[in-house]
């Protein structure tokens, strides 16, 4: 790692990167080094720009935020990861450390609480910002390294698939947008389908919600309109999501 800590943003919405951007810059030692608003560009610009560490959202169109951990920890285990979230529920904090997350901020946490995040994940070490904390790190890893997951034998294309399909696209659409044949992606679809053990669409959006592919919410296409606090108007409080709004300004 470099005396700096250099630092990519993934996040769908400009005013919440811009407003990050503004944040971090300032603070000593710290350099973003560049931004992503698809999930899909996120480790093409990691693998070029090779920063320390990668702050990341879940709710990412394209491909998921936990996608694009798994993504990057494969390709490049040199960067660290942070996820920034407004989802506190102990399924996506457990996947997001299994997927190779150093750090779990919360959207309504302080500045102070990324700016320790992004430091601790430089050096190697994990950060749960509060209330997270208040459960205990060392239980939440154990839970994340114990817990059998038939995820795990989706291919890359089937979890592109799966996104695609819990975000409401159809298989001609999938197709289109991953640039295979529409027969491809209706076997992908059933293929996944079955691996997971799902046994309509409506299992499959459940699903998807739950390992935080998709917000716990009534969805809408396109996703990503609905995937974040941080675009939204938030209470008077002093946090990361209110100090990114604030630096557009």
């Amino acid at each position: 790692m470099s005396a700096r800590i250099s630092i990519v943003l993934a996040d769908d919405h400009e005013v919440v990167r811009k407003g990050l951007r503004a944040l971090l810059e300032v603070e000593p030692g710290f350099e973003v080094a560049g931004e992503a608003s698809d999930g899909t560009e996120v480790k093409e610009l990691v693998e070029r720009v090779r920063p320390d560490v990668l702050v990341v959202d879940l709710m990412m169109p394209g491909l998921g935020g936990l996608d694009v951990i798994r993504q990057v920890h494969t390709a490049r285990p040199r960067t660290r990861m942070v996820v920034l979230s407004m989802h506190s529920s102990e399924p996506f904090v457990i996947e997001a450390l299994r997927s190779g997350a150093l750090g779990y901020v919360l959207k309504d946490a302080t500045t102070a609480d990324l700016v320790r995040a992004i430091r601790e994940a430089a050096l190697g070490r994990h950060y749960l910002s509060p209330p997270l904390s208040d459960n205990g790190l060392d239980l939440y890893s154990k839970k994340a390294r114990s817990t059998p997951d038939p995820f795990d034998e989706l291919t890359p294309r089937e979890r592109q698939v799966l996104q695609s399909s819990a975000e409401g696209r159809t298989s001609r659409e999938i197709a289109t947008r991953l640039g295979i044949s529409v027969r491809t992606a209706e076997t992908h679809r059933s293929n996944l389908r079955r691996k997971l053990g799902l046994r309509s669409h409506a299992e499959l959006v459940r699903y998807a919600v739950g390992r935080g592919m998709l917000p716990p919410s009534p969805v809408s296409r396109p996703v990503a309109a609905t995937g974040s606090a941080v675009g939204r108007s938030a209470k008077p409080r002093p946090s990361a999501a209110r100090g990114a709004r604030a630096g557009r300004m």
